[in-house]
C-alpha cells in the first residue's frame, strides 16, 4: 500500500462539500488499494510455506529449516498487514451501517453506476430487496457484477471485501452470548422444530 495514495484518497473524501459520488468513488478505490496490498502479503506468505513444503521430503533433516521458514512466513509484513486490515474494516462497518448516507443521496442507479453493476443484476437487486449500500455491495455481491469472482469464500469487489472485513471483525469480537447460535432447535444446523398446527373451522 502506497501511504501517500491512501492519504491523497482519504484528503479527497474528506474535503467539505465532497459529494457522495465522490464519496463513494474514493472509498472504493481506498479499498481496492488496501485489498491488494492483503492479497500480495498472502501471496508472498504462500510462497513461503510452499518452500517449507517441499522440504517436507527430506524430514527430518529438514525440520529446523521447515520451522524457520514458516515462523518467517507468520511475522512476513505483520505489521503492515494488521493495518491494512484495520483500515478495510474500518471502511466495512461505515459501509455496512452506510454512515455518509451515500446510498439515500445516490439513488440506486447512480449507486449501481459508480459501482459497475450490470442492469440484469440491478433488476435481481429489486426483486430481492436488496437496493441498499450493504444489500448491493455485501449480501448481494453485485460489485462489478461482469467480473465474476467465483465462488471462491471472501472473493469479490473492494467494497465486498471490506464489509466482509468488518463481518469478521464482528463475529470475532463480539462476546459469544449475543451471537446468534446457528445450531439451536428452528435455526439454520439445527433441528427442525415441529410444524405449527390448528384447528380450522368448518
Amino acid at each position: 500500500m502506497t501511504p501517500n495514495l491512501i492519504i491523497a484518497l482519504c484528503n479527497i473524501g474528506l474535503k467539505p462539500n465532497t459529494s457522495a459520488t465522490t464519496k463513494l468513488i474514493t472509498n472504493r478505490r481506498i479499498c481496492r488499494v488496501v485489498a491488494h496490498q492483503l492479497d500480495s502479503i498472502h501471496s508472498e506468505r504462500r510462497a513461503m510455506r510452499r518452500e517449507a513444503g517441499k522440504l517436507k521430503a527430506f524430514m527430518p533433516f529438514t525440520r529446523q529449516a521447515i520451522a524457520d521458514l514458516e515462523q518467517r512466513a507468520q511475522a512476513h509484513r505483520e505489521d503492515e498487514r494488521s493495518g491494512a486490515r484495520r483500515v478495510l474494516t474500518g471502511f466495512g462497518q461505515s459501509l455496512m451501517f452506510d454512515r455518509e448516507g451515500l446510498a439515500d443521496a445516490l439513488g440506486f442507479d447512480r449507486m449501481c453506476d459508480l459501482m459497475s453493476v450490470n442492469p440484469v443484476h440491478r433488476q435481481q437487486a429489486h426483486k430481492d430487496g436488496d437496493t441498499s449500500l450493504r444489500g448491493v455491495a455485501y449480501l448481494s455481491q453485485l460489485e462489478d457484477s461482469a467480473t465474476g469472482y467465483g465462488g471462491e469464500w471472501g472473493a469479490g469487489g473492494p467494497l465486498y471485501r471490506a464489509c466482509n472485513a468488518a463481518m469478521i471483525h464482528f463475529i470475532k469480537e463480539c462476546p459469544e452470548d449475543l451471537l446468534p447460535d446457528p445450531f439451536a432447535p428452528g435455526e439454520l444446523f439445527g433441528p427442525k422444530l415441529p410444524p405449527d398446527l390448528r384447528i380450522v373451522g368448518k
